[in-house]
């Protein structure tokens, strides 16, 4: 099966992509157009897992330094799952955005408590190997979940054409389970319709 995906693409064309600069497009916008590029099942299970350990990732990656505001601390990762909130929230499907921002939340407290865990099960204390260095090992398993589950596919991953796609992941994401709980039934509706059932 050909593997699209690995062709070599010119940074310059992934940029000049007339869809890239439409950010603020609303929630079933985004969610159709990604969903062009996973409607086969196994794909969606392989992003089920591999973007929450992507996001999981960052939040190690993001985890220092921390900066102090009074009482309060905060981290490279908390600013960056405010401001990732901030447009979920408003993408138009209130369910939707919520569920995204308190799934990535929950994803980036699991990273914070990394350490703990990590001592907790008896594996050296994180000292002497920085919690960075597993952020990344933990970032490129995901990606390479989501590069099988494209293989399956025979396309590309979404983000290839439109850099928003990295946006849109967690959120299509959580959108699948949510639609496969019975919610956003309008939306699943609209998918199905405009870019093929799953298969």
């Amino acid at each position: 099966m050909r593997c699209p995906f690995f062709a070599w693409v010119p940074v310059a064309q992934v940029f000049e992509s007339a869809d890239m600069l439409h950010l603020f497009r609303p929630a079933t916008s985004l969610m159709v157009q990604y969903a062009h590029y996973h409607r086969d099942r196994r794909n969606i299970l392989t992003h089920v897992l591999g973007i929450p350990l992507i996001v999981m990732s960052l939040g190690m990656l993001l985890m220092q330094p921390v900066w102090s505001l009074g009482a309060f601390w905060f981290t490279p990762a908390a600013i960056v799952w405010f401001l990732s909130s901030l447009w979920y929230l408003t993408r138009g499907s209130l369910l939707l955005g919520l569920a995204t921002v308190v799934v990535n939340g929950a994803l980036m407290w699991a990273a914070y408590r990394t350490p703990l865990w990590v001592a907790g099960w008896g594996w050296p204390v994180l000292e002497d190997q920085p919690l960075w260095l597993l952020g990344l090992g933990v970032f490129f398993l995901g990606w390479l979940i989501q590069f099988i589950g494209h293989w399956f596919e025979g396309r590309k991953p979404a983000f290839v054409d439109d850099v928003v796609g990295l946006m849109v992941g967690p959120m299509f994401v959580v959108g699948e389970v949510l639609m496969a709980l019975g919610f956003l039934r309008r939306m699943h509706h609209d998918i199905n319709r405009l870019a093929g059932s799953t298969h």
